[in-house]
């Protein structure tokens, strides 16, 4: 089986320690998922995405990879990871795994012979350079903090690189060897059933030569330096490779690229289907931080931006013309790397069930393959996490003892900005621990009082609404339709899908307070296909839309 057309693709984003636990460890797994596999069929998705399921240390939550051959027995075994697959496939479902390429753990026996053995054949696998007078090899900064550089244990003034925890070494990917590894992995869980694979980290798998120090301008201490380590020109040469390789082996492979920083133009040439790469990207670029409200007292990371509706506006309708034509982007609101949508955008609303129905209607219905984050159909928030350790940070640490606030006031703030919190269970049902196990979870914190139960029987849930946009979504006039962004004041974001004899509008208030639009072409109740809350459309075509309202309705 397997959907064959990318674009058609709806994505459920899993993530699998914080799904659902079958044997009451606290820890979800492989037999918790199988066992909500109907759920997800019945939502009206058709892709699911599993984050790192791997044997794993655990450093970063399964991105530490020490055997990619092996599921973590946390997960469960590969006969399970089997059985997962043939009933998700069962069910019209396909897999796709979160796939490492970057790093893998140092406690993988690659890293772990390259360390023992400096003529190890795996000492090419990784990155090393000498120090200078004494010093770091230069000043580039890993993203977790900290310097790139960890000492050679074994070897006087030799350094291995690491862009993100010293415990995650990267690779090398200009030795040929370690392409062919990384593709021999691939195919042994393609052999497994996988339809796919989420590319983490790609961007980063090609560095600048580690001579040139970032310009510090003045500033003390190791800066991160993405110009040298973020989508150089090679990554797209070792990703081509790699994706050829696969495409070779299985023809439909399914490729979705993590692409952080990319900006419009490298996803047009990540994208480009004659370039044989990703059949889509993500980025972190839709949502910019709007810092007009930080407070100068306190360290800007650890405080909770939302984000800026004009310039996200801006750029999505740039991604959605100069994609037209070429590929289809990818359209979130949540991901495992950053806040819940509804903590960010309506934190302290009253009416957040109708924001969480309007901000689906207007990402999921515009040109592009949606993904949807667990938790996200039913409202989910942000949980606060009880303790600073939840977070697992060095920079939430250093947070805390700069910021000189209260500890409540500290983890509120962390939790509404720090990706750990929208990482806590799913809320099935109204049990202690919502019906996600018996025993308490990995990670718990306060939430809001929303589940799968009690909205599967609310005809006005977010759930239900969640099914309604799907459903829609499937439409051709939706997948395949043409995309006009209307020119309107910052409250409101309306746009137009066309194909062939059809059209549709899709207006939605951005603004918690009642807003105005003149709608054009006829509107009659017989023309709406969704509606969130009560709106009324005057004689001069002027309609009123509640709080969050939102409309989609098509024209003769």
């Amino acid at each position: 089986m397997g959907i064959k057309k990318y674009q058609d693709r709806i994505i459920y984003q899993i993530y699998p320690k914080s799904f659902r636990d079958s044997n009451g460890d606290g820890i979800g797994d492989l037999r918790g998922i199988i066992g909500k596999l109907e759920y997800l069929k019945d939502l009206g998705v058709n892709t699911i995405w599993l984050n790192p399921i791997f044997v794993s240390p655990q450093i970063d939550n399964g991105y530490d990879v020490s055997n990619y051959y092996a599921l973590d027995e946390k997960m469960g075994t590969l006969h399970d990871f089997d059985e997962f697959v043939e009933t998700a496939h069962s069910l019209g479902l396909d897999v796709i795994l979160d796939f490492v390429m970057n790093h893998t753990s140092d406690k993988h026996p690659w890293f772990k012979d390259a360390i023992a053995n400096e003529r190890s054949l795996y000492r090419d696998y990784y990155l090393w350079a000498k120090g200078k007078d004494g010093k770091l090899p230069n000043n580039w900064g890993s993203f977790f903090g900290g310097s790139v550089w960890e000492k050679d244990p074994q070897a006087d003034d030799v350094y291995y690189f690491h862009l993100f925890d010293k415990k995650m070494p990267d690779l090398n990917w200009r030795n040929p060897e370690v392409r062919r590894s990384m593709a021999d992995i691939a195919k042994f869980w393609i052999d497994h059933g996988v339809d796919g694979f989420r590319l983490d980290a790609f961007i980063h798998i090609a560095k600048a030569d580690f001579e040139q120090n970032m310009p510090s301008h003045g500033k003390k201490g190791p800066i991160v330096a993405e110009p040298f380590f973020a989508n150089m020109p090679l990554v797209q040469t070792y990703l081509h490779e790699f994706v050829k390789t696969l495409r070779e082996y299985k023809p439909d492979i399914f490729i979705l690229g993590e692409a952080a920083s990319a900006d419009i133009d490298l996803a047009i040439d990540y994208t480009d289907p004659s370039r044989e790469m990703c059949d889509t990207v993500v980025t972190f670029r839709y949502f910019e931080d709007d810092k007009s409200k930080l407070d100068p007292k306190l360290p800007e990371f650890g405080q909770p931006l939302p984000f800026k509706i004009e310039t996200f506006k801006d750029t999505m309708v740039t991604w959605q013309k100069r994609l037209q034509k070429i590929s289809y982007p990818t359209l979130y609101w949540n991901n495992h790397d950053m806040p819940r949508v509804l903590t960010r955008f309506a934190a302290e609303s009253e009416h957040k069930k109708a924001a969480a129905k309007m901000l689906a209607t207007l990402m999921y219905l515009q040109r592009g393959v949606p993904c949807i984050y667990y938790g996200e159909e039913i409202g989910m928030e942000s949980a606060v996490l009880p303790k600073i350790s939840d977070f697992e940070d060095q920079q939430a640490d250093e947070f805390f003892k700069e910021a000189g606030a209260t500890d409540e006031k500290c983890l509120l703030m962390l939790s509404r900005s720090h990706k750990m919190a929208a990482r806590t269970v799913m809320q099935w049902n109204e049990s202690e621990y919502y019906g996600f196990s018996a025993t308490k979870p990995w990670k718990y914190g306060q939430t809001n009082d929303v589940n799968v139960a009690n909205e599967q029987s609310d005809g006005t849930s977010i759930l239900n609404f969640y099914k309604s946009v799907l459903k829609l979504k499937k439409k051709p006039l939706f997948v395949e339709g043409n995309f006009v962004l209307a020119d309107t004041t910052d409250d409101l974001y309306v746009y137009k899908r066309t194909l062939g004899d059809s059209e549709a509008w899709v207006i939605c208030n951005l603004a918690d307070a009642v807003t105005k639009y003149r709608v054009h072409g006829n509107l009659s109740d017989k023309h709406i296909v969704l509606q969130n809350g009560s709106l009324s459309l005057n004689e001069e075509n002027v309609l009123t839309l509640p709080p969050f309202g939102s409309l989609v309705f098509m024209t003769e």
